[in-house]
């Protein structure tokens, strides 16, 4: 069968969007049932105290307050569990309340949840309510948590939350021992704040039986399973989760989060439901943070400038609480230690320390983009150390075609990929051989203009299993139930796009249904840019099971052997033929038992696959305001294959920005004498703008992957991961070939950098 005008590789726009642009998407906040109550929290104003509520007795008193929760009304509950522990590392996770009880450990912790009839009586309740704090020592930064004598977060346990390692170190401590040269590199990878469009929200009901919640997720049996079988300790049947539209995700939204199960409660306790919805100031302060670490590489060379090992040390932040899978974050970057390089050992130290903060955990790429700024940033800087050009020491260096499936010092096995050829195009791409004269021009401008590489691979795709069910309905279009998330990646586009592979349909007549666990049996959620590589295999293989069924089935009505069916515009006909039956009648077929119009398949994977890459950014600096401008944008990607090249486009160009915004503007910003979280705003927190942003060049290099029955590889996180370090590297190549300077932390500030060129400027002088 020639397939498909709709199917695997089209370029089709997004079906969703018409009704997202006209304002007709449902989102949490858009769900008010009637007879809704309104909640706040309270949170705490300091990093570290103990506290009494001395009188709630003015807050109940106020006109429209139906209930006040504290610590000691829900102490029933279970805590806010972490599942994403490491196996083999021994950590004792510390009780993480719904609300705090007696003890705060970060601005932002929850002291109360309170619910009126409207927003406006709510917040006056909880301004209301009295509390007597006695503050105490806290400590902010990981690295000051890890010093002899700093403030204890827990009295009952240090700072260091847990250390593991991975590699081989006696191996590694050979290879420097006879090693011609070593470099070491120094990061901060600093902490960032995940903002989308639409902050958390919950709608909570209870009907006597059961709780409904409606919430923003990543994935509504996450969320379920947790809140109700953990916090709650009730059986999963007494709860559905619903997710309707999400405006943005990120890593974040996957979590269960404490207002979830005090929104249930309170909707059991009063009989109504009940509404919480995050300010956006409220969200810096609550929702979990991202990244937040400082990195030490060694890499050791011969004579050659060869790499013969890598050492690394990385200190990673938790924060107050181990989130939910805050543990696994900084691991999975110790996975991808060592990039795209042919490093024959390898040793990573990791520790992780409890802060006076908000708790970290994964934010897009979780721990892969920390690895690759990591390594990135310690290939450039080995490079101007040694007085190699940085494209060329990696050329000399990267894992090539002919090593693969190569395994690293770590365990990962790349299976597929053209690591070199990937640079080499970007290179062709930008023009790498006329930077030169670029600078030039740039130079009798009065600008700084430096051109940055970046290679980079990652492993994702694995998350799982993930169930797929694929119905014919009635009017001959399709039904698809699956229990990934969108929050705005364009699933029904993209499944739909893999149903018309074996059923030849218009998206129009594809159904996808997520987002509610009632419908649908399981779940796996979206995260790991997994929902192509894990989820769209379900649907694959659903639809290919379905379309082998309406075969049995049209063969039957039209008395024709089944191997003699084809399908082609939404019906089956026997091949050569004009004799047909369209999807509609087939639906109505006096056999076409529900078990006959319904496929169900899963899908699971131990095996990641491994998207990877080159990116250049060329930059103008202006010297008087420090201020960076990205003149030209080039990446050339390897995703295996293409399931649509629009959505594609969009992922990579959201993941770009993001690290743009990361490299040069966004920094989460705490006081360390008072604890307080001073970019707790837009006002003090700078996100990037499309002026920030140049016209990106993009393109694929595709190598199919080895492991993935669509040969896809995940490709939702890829651009954060790549941008960061291309970004940084030109920025450096910039200051260094005008100043000799070598080094700057993200963000490069303007008055970072300004800072920066005018101390050389002193030094010179």
């Amino acid at each position: 069968m020639a397939m498909m005008k709709f199917g695997f590789g089209q370029p089709l726009t997004r079906k969703e969007d018409d009704a997202l642009l006209r304002g007709a998407g449902r989102y949490v906040g858009d769900v008010t049932p009637a007879g809704t109550l309104h909640a706040v929290v309270l949170r705490s104003p300091h990093a570290h105290a103990n506290f009494r509520i001395t009188d709630l007795a003015a807050a109940k008193a106020i006109k429209g307050v139906r209930l006040v929760l504290t610590g000691d009304d829900i102490a029933d509950l279970g805590p806010m569990p972490t599942p994403g522990v490491l196996e083999g590392v021994a950590i004792d996770v510390p009780f993480y309340p719904v609300l705090a009880r007696g003890v705060v450990r970060h601005v932002g912790d929850a002291v109360a949840f309170v619910v009126a009839d409207t927003l406006d009586q709510v917040k006056d309740a909880a301004d209301a309510i009295v509390i007597d704090w006695q503050p105490l020592p806290h400590v902010i930064g990981a690295i000051e948590a890890l010093k002899k004598g700093a403030p204890q977060v827990w009295p009952d346990r240090p700072n260091l939350s847990f250390e593991t390692s991975d590699g081989d170190e006696a191996a590694t401590k050979a290879a420097f021992a006879r090693a011609a040269r070593t470099v070491k590199t120094t990061i901060v990878n600093q902490r960032l704040v995940t903002n989308y469009m639409d902050t958390r929200g919950v709608v909570a009901e209870y009907d006597g039986e059961r709780y409904t919640l409606t919430l923003g997720s990543q994935g509504s049996h996450i969320i379920r399973d947790i809140i109700c079988g953990e916090v709650l300790k009730k059986p999963l049947d007494k709860m559905r989760v619903i997710t309707p539209d999400v405006g943005g995700g990120f890593g974040t939204k996957l979590f269960p989060y404490r207002e979830y199960a005090l929104a249930a409660v309170a909707a059991e306790k009063l009989r109504k439901p009940v509404k919480w919805i995050c300010d956006r100031s409220e969200h810096f302060l609550g929702d979990s943070h991202g990244r937040d670490n400082i990195s030490t590489a060694t890499i050791a060379l011969d004579e050659n400038n060869k790499f013969l090992a890598l050492d690394i040390d990385i200190v990673a932040d938790m924060g107050a609480y181990l989130s939910c899978y805050a543990p696994y974050i900084p691991w999975l970057g110790v996975g991808m230690a060592t990039g795209v390089y042919d490093i024959p050992a390898a040793f990573i130290r990791l520790r992780a320390a409890y802060t006076n903060t908000v708790p970290v955990d994964a934010y897009r790429g979780a721990g892969r983009p920390e690895a690759s700024y990591l390594i990135e940033r310690a290939v450039d800087n080995t490079a101007r150390e040694i007085g190699v050009a940085p494209d060329a020491l990696r050329r000399k260096n990267l894992i090539k075609p002919s090593q693969l499936p190569y395994r690293t010092p770590t365990g990962k096995v790349y299976d597929s990929g053209d690591f070199a050829g990937a640079l080499k195009h970007a290179q062709e791409l930008i023009d790498w051989k006329g930077f030169d004269k670029r600078a030039k021009l740039a130079k009798r401008a009065g600008k700084l203009r430096g051109i940055g590489v970046a290679t980079y691979i990652e492993a994702c795709g694995s998350n799982g299993p993930e169930t797929a069910q694929v119905t014919l309905d009635s009017d001959g279009g399709v039904t698809v139930l699956i229990g990934s998330q969108s929050t705005g990646q364009g699933h029904h586009t993209s499944y739909a796009q893999l149903v018309a592979e074996r059923l030849d349909l218009p998206p129009d007549r594809v159904r996808v249904v997520q987002g509610d666990t009632d419908r649908i049996a399981t779940g796996a959620g979206t995260g790991g840019s997994s929902s192509i590589p894990v989820g769209g295999v379900s649907v694959d293989r659903a639809s290919r099971t379905l379309a082998d069924q309406l075969k049995e089935l049209a063969a039957d009505a039209l008395e024709a052997s089944a191997g003699d069916m084809e399908i082609a515009d939404g019906a089956v006909r026997v091949a050569g033929t004009d004799r047909v039956i369209s999807f509609a009648d087939l639906a109505g077929h006096p056999k076409a038992t529900p078990d006959k119009l319904t496929a169900s398949r899963d899908f699971s994977t131990d095996s990641p696959t491994y998207p990877n890459g080159a990116h250049i950014a060329e930059v103008e600096i202006d010297p008087e305001t420090g201020k960076s401008e990205i003149v030209a944008y080039v990446v050339v990607d390897d995703f295996g294959a293409t399931l649509n090249p629009l959505l594609l486009a969009g992922q990579v160009h959201g993941g770009l920005v993001q690290g743009i915004g990361q490299a040069l503007m966004e920094d989460t910003v705490y006081d360390p004498e008072s604890g307080q979280l001073l970019s707790a705003s837009f006002m003090d927190y700078a996100m990037p703008r499309a002026s920030d942003a140049p016209s990106f060049v993009f393109e694929t290099r595709n190598m199919p992957c080895k492991t993935n029955p669509l040969g896809v590889k995940g490709a939702g996180e890829a651009g954060a991961i790549g941008s960061c370090p291309a970004v940084i590297n030109a920025v450096i190549d910039a200051l260094d070939r005008a100043y000799g300077i070598r080094h700057i932390d993200m963000p490069a500030t303007p008055l970072k950098v300004w800072t920066l060129i005018n101390r050389a400027k002193a030094r010179a002088a």
